[in-house]
């Protein structure tokens, strides 16, 4: 049915990659192209690591010149790989000696504010905290949260259609674009600056960019939807003896307390105790070695004389659902609970070389998968500890899985669980280099010839970010 599919997995045949440097300089000035020592000291892999091997990182300062200088590029047959915050952990941005890494971080600022309409125009480069302050300074929310805030860019969320804490009430990155600007493989810019909630005037152009991880094009700006500012958020933390108590916990909160429901964080009772007894990093806040801990986020734009959670907690609490509490009676004690929960760095520390695997599945298979998964890991791997904790409400979990010497078997043993429950084996960081012999756990024969399809249509020399995804 789709005639090139079979000579895209077969060897492609690239013309030489040869861009000449000076092209690139002459376009982007010398202070947009980096090269030698100062492309080295850049890191190539997650958490910093590894020594970024490019022949050159180009840094344009503006939509024009990107295109000019990708436009080089492509004449050249010149591979080119976006770099993005450097957040991701699926090496989604890893390159090659060949490549030439495009770094946006100087597109980066706020272009327009429209706080009649609550939209806000940003260039992609702009970190997610930049957003955030921005729209909290007007009274407004940008609602999509990761620990990283401070280094993830807006263009890289998008490319891998990032979600975060409060996905649960407001959706992932996609639900928050309304419009975008991308520049195609060619140097063709592509601009769908739309503004409006509404516009069928045919295809909806952006979402091929959105979770394409820079493939088919690399974002320049996007035009983000802003959500009021709460005027009150309210945090606790409860213990719960099983499994089947935290869903009843989560389906309970989800009715009694509907759209002010703006996280539902799960933690197995080993990544806590990780994070507070194990590593001291965190204080106890409640006692250490219960099965289940759930934080839950509350917030609300009437400012009441009571904390709707104690009330529910109380429910709950008579309905043996939860086993203790704590809430959050300051703002420092609330980031106090969300500090044990984002410390993801401590199964790096203590459980070195370690893997992180963002996943999700059914919740209703989320028993069943996990006891799995924690028995294969026991059998085959001893000495390996498996630290669970996610989102939940949205069906995603981060597994932390070490010290682990056998990657690939490792994979091989999440993934392929995640087979027999139908899960997926991305959640929010995309597929990358490292999970694209993955790909077809979670996706049919027919929507990955579908997906070469549109990447044969954009870029046709597969110059965008080669070898990722598939």
């Amino acid at each position: 049915m789709f005639s090139f599919v079979d000579s895209f997995n077969q060897s492609f045949v690239f013309l030489p990659m040869s861009v000449a440097i000076e092209k690139l300089q002459t376009a982007l000035g010398h202070q947009g192209v980096l090269l030698g020592d100062d492309v080295r000291a850049r890191p190539n892999l997650a958490w910093g690591a590894g020594s970024r091997p490019a022949r050159a990182i180009i840094r344009p300062d503006s939509t024009e010149s990107l295109a000019d200088a990708m436009a080089l590029c492509y004449d050249a047959n010149q591979t080119m790989v976006p770099l993005g915050g450097l957040t991701g952990l699926v090496g989604g941005i890893s390159c090659s000696e060949a490549d030439v890494g495009i770094s946006l971080e100087r597109m980066s600022g706020i272009e327009r504010f429209d706080t009649a309409a609550g939209i806000i125009v940003v260039k992609a480069g702009t970190p997610l905290q930049v957003v955030q302050e921005a729209a909290s300074a007007e009274g407004w929310l940008f609602p999509v949260d990761l620990g990283a805030r401070g280094t993830a860019t807006i263009g890289g969320m998008i490319s891998t259609n990032a979600g975060g804490n409060s996905v649960i009430r407001y959706g992932m990155m996609r639900a928050q674009i309304l419009g975008l600007e991308a520049v195609l493989a060619d140097g063709r810019i592509i601009s769908s600056m739309n503004e409006m909630m509404k516009n069928n005037t045919g295809y909806d152009l952006k979402q091929l960019f959105i979770g394409a991880e820079g493939t088919l094009g690399i974002i320049t700006r996007a035009v983000l939807k802003l959500q009021p500012a709460p005027k009150r958020t309210y945090t606790a933390m409860v213990c719960c003896e099983a499994f089947e108590q935290v869903t009843t916990l989560l389906n309970n909160a989800s009715r009694a307390l509907a759209n002010s429901l703006t996280a539902f964080e799960a933690m197995w009772g080993s990544f806590y105790d990780l994070n507070t007894v194990v590593t001291g990093r965190n204080t106890a806040v409640l006692p250490p070695h219960q099965p289940f801990y759930v934080l839950l986020e509350s917030s609300h734009q009437n400012i009441g004389e009571t904390n709707p959670l104690e009330a529910f907690l109380e429910t709950q609490f008579e309905a043996e659902v939860i086993s203790d509490a704590v809430i959050a009676s300051s703002v420092a004690q609330a980031n106090q609970l969300w500090e044990i929960r984002d410390d993801v760095e401590a199964k790096v520390i203590v459980h070195k070389p370690a893997i992180a695997y963002d996943i999700s599945l059914p919740i209703r298979h989320m028993k069943a998968y996990t006891e799995a998964l924690t028995a294969k890991i026991n059998e085959q791997f001893p000495e390996t500890a498996c630290e669970i904790f996610g989102h939940l409400g949205d069906g995603n979990l981060h597994l932390g899985i070490g010290p682990t010497y056998d990657k690939k078997a490792m994979h091989d043993i999440v993934f392929g669980l995640l087979k027999d429950y139908q899960g997926s084996v991305s959640a929010e960081h995309g597929i990358g280099l490292d999970k694209k012999h993955y790909l077809s756990f979670s996706r049919s024969t027919a929507e990955i010839e579908l997906m070469k399809t549109i990447k044969q249509a954009l870029d046709p020399r597969h110059l965008l970010n080669p070898g990722k995804i598939f």
